[in-house]
């Protein structure tokens, strides 16, 4: 006999079998003993099959029969911990805090440079006419900056600690400045966007620009992607367990633009910053752990990666495949190569492995392809007379 013909017979068998003539009649409602009768047969059948089964149990649905995984709630992988539980919901409660822009928001340029600014003779036309919608903070680690802009007198920012602590490439001190600048930016409410440059980048568009691109979206740009070779996967120590699993560790640039529930985030976290700052260092158990390569890209998988686009909107060229990227000179500046940064409209990442593989993803803003860079990336301070020139055509949208 069929499962099915065995089924329909025995409800059909407990719907007419007479019962003694002595038995009270039934206080309860027929279709409450058929749901008692199809819940226990689920039961039954979650516990004979597991979801992780092959033979998973079927259970029926309005198409027909449904695999019970598909029924029961997720397991979760583990326990948060307690100080995980804290941080997870100060977090949900700034990214579901509404979002407040008007025609006074400014986006906040960040310089982290060691001294002066050789291109802010640039930087200063690229600014003329816009000052209601900016505003400069400087961060200089070695000497204090000499400017020759007026947009960035006085921007520099002061800390008792700015003259103890060196800023060294590779170290947690380079994410500790990133951090004191998004402090300093944030006192202003009316700073709504956030990016990071160094003293060797440009802009590759006009102010309007960069202005609306920021500005008209709800996410952040942070480079981010999953490298299984040794100079991503390769630095993860298990001491920053439970709370970052390997294969959520990530690398990226650390020239980041961030929108401030994002940038207030990063001010409140202690706990996945304290796990680079203890044990993601150059040398650290034979590793050569780079803080600022993958706090910020680690970090923001965890905890909101639909908010961030996965690239950085500054370009950089590392085709030559070294340690450092290619530079760029005064005899490199040309109409030709701006130009065909401005219309690079793909993400391009290299896993460090012996694959080599190429990831590529189209660059989308508010789900239309649009060129990735706004900004770009190392150019020597010989070039800035070059890119005077040209700049109000390159610029051009």
């Amino acid at each position: 006999m069929k499962t099915g013909q065995a089924w329909r017979l025995g409800m059909g068998d407990m719907q007419v079998l007479p019962g003694p003539r002595h038995r009270p009649p039934m206080k309860r409602p027929m279709w409450i003993i058929v749901l008692v009768s199809l819940v226990t047969v689920f039961l039954i059948c979650a516990y004979m099959y597991p979801p992780q089964s092959s033979g998973a149990c079927y259970v029926f649905s309005s198409r027909g029969c449904e695999v019970i995984s598909n029924w029961l709630p997720p397991t979760p992988a583990r326990e948060f911990t307690d100080e995980e539980i804290a941080s997870r919901v100060v977090i949900r409660d700034i990214l579901n805090a509404p979002a407040v822009q008007s025609e006074s928001s400014k986006i906040a340029f960040m310089f982290l440079t060691r001294g002066s600014l050789p291109f802010e003779k640039l930087w200063d036309k690229f600014f003329y006419g816009h000052e209601d919608k900016f505003s400069v903070y400087v961060h200089a680690s070695k000497e204090k900056p000499v400017h020759v802009s007026r947009h960035f007198a006085n921007r520099d920012i002061h800390s008792d600690q700015l003259i103890m602590v060196q800023v060294i490439w590779g170290k947690i001190s380079m994410v500790d400045a990133e951090r004191r600048l998004l402090a300093y930016a944030l006192q202003d409410p009316a700073n709504q966007h956030f990016v990071l440059l160094s003293d060797s980048c440009v802009p590759l568009h006009n102010f309007d620009y960069i202005y609306n691109y920021l500005m008209h979206t709800n996410i952040s740009f942070v480079d981010c992607f999953q490298d299984p070779g040794p100079h991503g996967n390769g630095r993860y120590s298990e001491h920053m367990l439970p709370e970052i699993e390997k294969k959520d560790f990530r690398k990226g640039a650390q020239w980041f633009s961030v929108k401030r529930q994002h940038a207030v985030i990063v001010m409140a976290d202690y706990l996945y910053y304290s796990k680079f700052r203890d044990y993601c260092k150059p040398g650290l158990e034979g590793r050569n752990c780079i803080a600022d390569e993958h706090y910020l890209p680690t970090f923001f998988h965890i905890i909101d990666p639909g908010g961030i686009a996965n690239w950085s909107i500054t370009h950089v060229d590392w085709s030559e495949r070294k340690w450092h990227p290619k530079s760029y000179k005064a005899r490199d500046i040309t109409e030709e190569l701006l130009k065909n940064i401005t219309s690079i409209d793909v993400s391009v990442h290299v896993t460090s492995d012996e694959k080599k593989e190429v990831q590529r993803w189209p660059c989308l803003w508010n789900g239309e392809q649009r060129p990735c860079y706004l900004f770009a990336r190392k150019f020597y301070p010989e070039a800035v007379d070059n890119l005077l020139h040209l700049f109000s055509n390159y610029t051009e949208i």
